[in-house]
């Protein structure tokens, strides 16, 4: 294994996933949102910047091939389970991230069940625009659960702050929302391209 600068990154993306729910320990609201919500886009640009310098320099290594789609669905699904939990159970929220967590599952357990034949399930342009869509939706969630944090009154930023802090909250709520089906539109399929790929695999031999 190779340490660069690309593969340093994406490391770095697969620790921050788990730092996204430590915001919450050790922040009060709406501090934390605003720390995970910070942590989280730096995380996402790491995204695109490990591809992008792996690329530019010739730095692309198995290792960062390997790692790189972990980190992204790391930090999808911990900061799912996490807006799901402070958005206090939202259908509107639970029935897309839903998908998103069944379909991660299932396409890793095709890539397990593959094996070696796993390398024809290569992420492809749609699903690089799905993972984008579902960071930026995690993203605006973030924001929303903050303002509505301070909304509520409940942050040090409240006072006068309240009536901007409400309608901010709103708009950033539904465009997450909004956000977040389209995420799951495009995770449905991305999945079930994969497995439309991975189908003649799946078929027992005739005896």
């Amino acid at each position: 294994m190779r340490w660069n600068i690309p593969n340093t990154l994406t490391v770095l993306r697969l620790l921050a996933a788990p730092g996204v729910p430590i915001m919450f320990l050790y922040f009060t609201r709406p501090w934390a949102d605003w720390a995970a919500l910070a942590l989280f886009l730096g995380a996402s640009i790491t995204d695109w910047a490990d591809g992008y310098l792996a690329r530019l320099w010739n730095q692309q290594t198995r290792f960062g091939a390997m790692l790189d789609p972990i980190a992204d669905k790391a930090m999808v699904i911990i900061a799912l389970v996490v807006i799901t939990g402070y958005s206090g159970m939202n259908p509107w929220l639970i029935l897309p991230a839903t998908v998103i967590l069944f379909r991660e599952v299932f396409v890793a357990g095709l890539r397990e069940f593959l094996g070696a034949q796993a390398g024809l399930l290569q992420v492809t342009k749609l699903a690089k625009w799905k993972t984008t869509a579902q960071m930026v939706a995690i993203g605006v969630m973030f924001l929303g659960t903050g303002l509505t944090y301070v909304a509520h009154g409940r942050g040090p930023e409240a006072g006068g702050a309240i009536r901007w802090a409400e309608g901010a909250a709103g708009w950033a709520t539904v465009g997450g929302l909004v956000l977040i089906w389209v995420a799951a539109a495009l995770t449905l399929v991305t999945g079930w391209d994969y497995f439309r790929k991975a189908l003649p695999y799946l078929k027992d031999p005739p005896k």
